[in-house]
């Protein structure tokens, strides 16, 4: 099996050291990225999170939404959607069997129109969120447009031997599996990814925005300022996100020799995982 760590968008929001840590002022453009995993299996391509689509890039207004676009201010390019860097590794839009998305998010699910003949996996809470959104917050966060093409839904719930001491959720085989950690949306899931061999950890795990800020791992967590009222501001469940935040903390510290695991938006992670396996 062979992991390849593409970055699909880096946004580039307002707010300096407050937002990546790296300095400047609050009108100096702080740096997020959009972390994902193609992966390569006996049974195809899976894609761990889409970024945004082709026709996001085209159309960012009328498909990811004024508040978003002028917020986050993503560099929109379609070299880096999912589907055009997947070409550039020498696959086929088809080839692509299975999208695993850690939450339905635009900047995590804007892709999924570009892959219409795979297989979408997502917690059942959180396409439940999505389909029916409950609240303003959730009217707001989910953008219908990436799910008009009658996508190919995969429904999960936990189920299966634990993981770690987390629940788990068996989505593509044995070796990706959903890791649910509820608080930022009601669904939201990281991706447990078997390590290929000859690498130093067993697991890959990609948290989503289980955290934002490489320090918010260590022991003391670290974060800038404005990403902890960020996180702080848009969780669905904010004591259950500092509850799981707290348990891969923990995993961090107890088998971190054995899970690699990363955000979606931290730039320091992505820089030191980019290089495919």
């Amino acid at each position: 099996m062979n992991v390849h760590h593409i970055n699909l968008c880096t946004m580039c929001p307002y707010g300096g050291t407050h937002i990546d840590g790296r300095g400047g002022g609050l009108a100096t453009p702080g740096e997020m990225v959009c972390h994902a995993l193609v992966v390569e299996t006996n049974d195809g391509v899976v894609l761990v999170d889409t970024g945004m689509g082709l026709a996001d890039v085209r159309s960012p207004m009328r498909r990811l939404g004024p508040g978003f676009v002028v917020l986050a201010r993503p560099r929109l390019r379609e070299e880096d959607t999912a589907l055009r860097q997947i070409e550039r590794l020498g696959f086929r839009r088809e080839d692509v069997r299975h999208v695993v998305v850690t939450h339905l998010d635009v900047d995590h699910a804007g892709g999924i129109p570009d892959f219409p003949d795979a297989k979408i996996h997502v917690h059942r809470a959180e396409h439940a969120a999505a389909m029916a959104p409950a609240t303003l917050a959730e009217r707001n966060r989910y953008r219908k447009v990436h799910f008009a093409g009658n996508p190919k839904w995969e429904l999960h719930e936990p189920a299966g031997e634990r993981w770690f001491g987390f629940e788990s959720v068996r989505a593509v085989a044995e070796d990706v599996l959903l890791i649910p950690l509820q608080g930022h949306t009601r669904g939201h899931c990281a991706v447990a990814v078997r390590a290929p061999s000859g690498s130093s950890a067993e697991w890959l795990l990609h948290c989503g925005d289980g955290y934002f800020f490489a320090g918010e791992i260590e022991e003391p967590p670290s974060c800038p300022a404005g990403l902890r009222i960020f996180q702080r501001a848009v969780a669905v469940d904010d004591a259950a996100r500092v509850a799981n935040a707290r348990r891969l903390r923990d995993l961090h510290k107890e088998a971190g020799d054995r899970v690699r695991m990363f955000s979606a938006h931290s730039p320091s992670e992505y820089e030191a995982l980019k290089t495919p396996y």
